[in-house]
């Protein structure tokens, strides 16, 4: 059996844009309440809140936009105008309808992937929110199975790999975040290439396993196969 059969694949800031329209939403709510508070680590305030809420509305834009309501509540003492709430609701909803735009190099990755390689999806998020993003994005046929996660952690690739792959040694995880794409794979017996991104919410930054024999960074999607054949010529 070849040294790797199946490549699975990050979706989010990997195959395309998604933490830019986070940040715009972001910025969106910081000038809603100009108006009614001050404080100058409003957008900490915000990010302590969607993190503290991810065991309760999971990743996504949902979970994002009820954390911009708390927040808002949060640092007025409750004085923020309904106005102003139905506003932050809007820009979460706009959030679910942005446009889908593959990162550089996507396209052709997959196609020269696929002609070698078994691709899975592997995202986390909101079911539906992933869903309308890889409809959109026109890249589903290249998958041969597509698994939408709440979250990513070792046991998360270990039941997935056993699922769809013929076990983690012959398998590649692709992702731009160090935390849920790369060391839980690493840790289930996989191989991994990290594909930097731009933008990348702290939460998803870890420390990069540099001296791991299966670990390599590419610098966009473009250079994942020349990475991966550096994986099957390794004695």
């Amino acid at each position: 059996m070849p040294r790797i059969t199946t490549v699975a694949l990050d979706a989010d800031d990997t195959l395309w844009q998604n933490e830019h329209f986070f940040r715009l939403t972001q910025q969106r709510f910081a000038d809603l309440l100009a108006e009614y508070t001050d404080i100058p680590d409003l957008n900490q305030r915000l990010i302590d809140a969607v993190t503290r809420n991810l065991r309760f509305y999971g990743f996504g834009a949902k979970g994002f936009a009820l954390s911009m309501v708390e927040t808002a509540l949060e640092v007025t003492d409750h004085r923020v105008p309904g106005t102003v709430i139905a506003e932050i609701l809007a820009a979460g909803r706009e959030l679910l309808n942005f446009p889908i735009e593959t990162l550089p190099h996507v396209d052709q990755a997959l196609k020269t992937l696929e002609a070698r390689y078994r691709l899975i999806l592997v995202t986390k998020g909101d079911v539906f929110d992933q869903e309308r993003k890889l409809a959109a994005s026109g890249l589903a046929d290249y998958f041969a199975a597509i698994e939408i996660v709440a979250d990513k952690s070792r046991s998360t690739y270990e039941r997935v790999f056993q699922r769809h792959t013929e076990g983690p040694d012959h398998t590649v995880m692709v992702g731009n975040s160090l935390r849920s794409d790369i060391v839980p794979a690493l840790e289930a017996g996989a191989f991994a290439i990290y594909v930097p991104h731009d933008l990348t919410w702290a939460y998803e930054q870890a420390d990069e396993p540099l001296d791991h024999p299966r670990y390599r960074r590419v610098a966009h999607m473009g250079e994942v196969s020349a990475a991966l054949a550096r994986f099957e010529a390794m004695p």
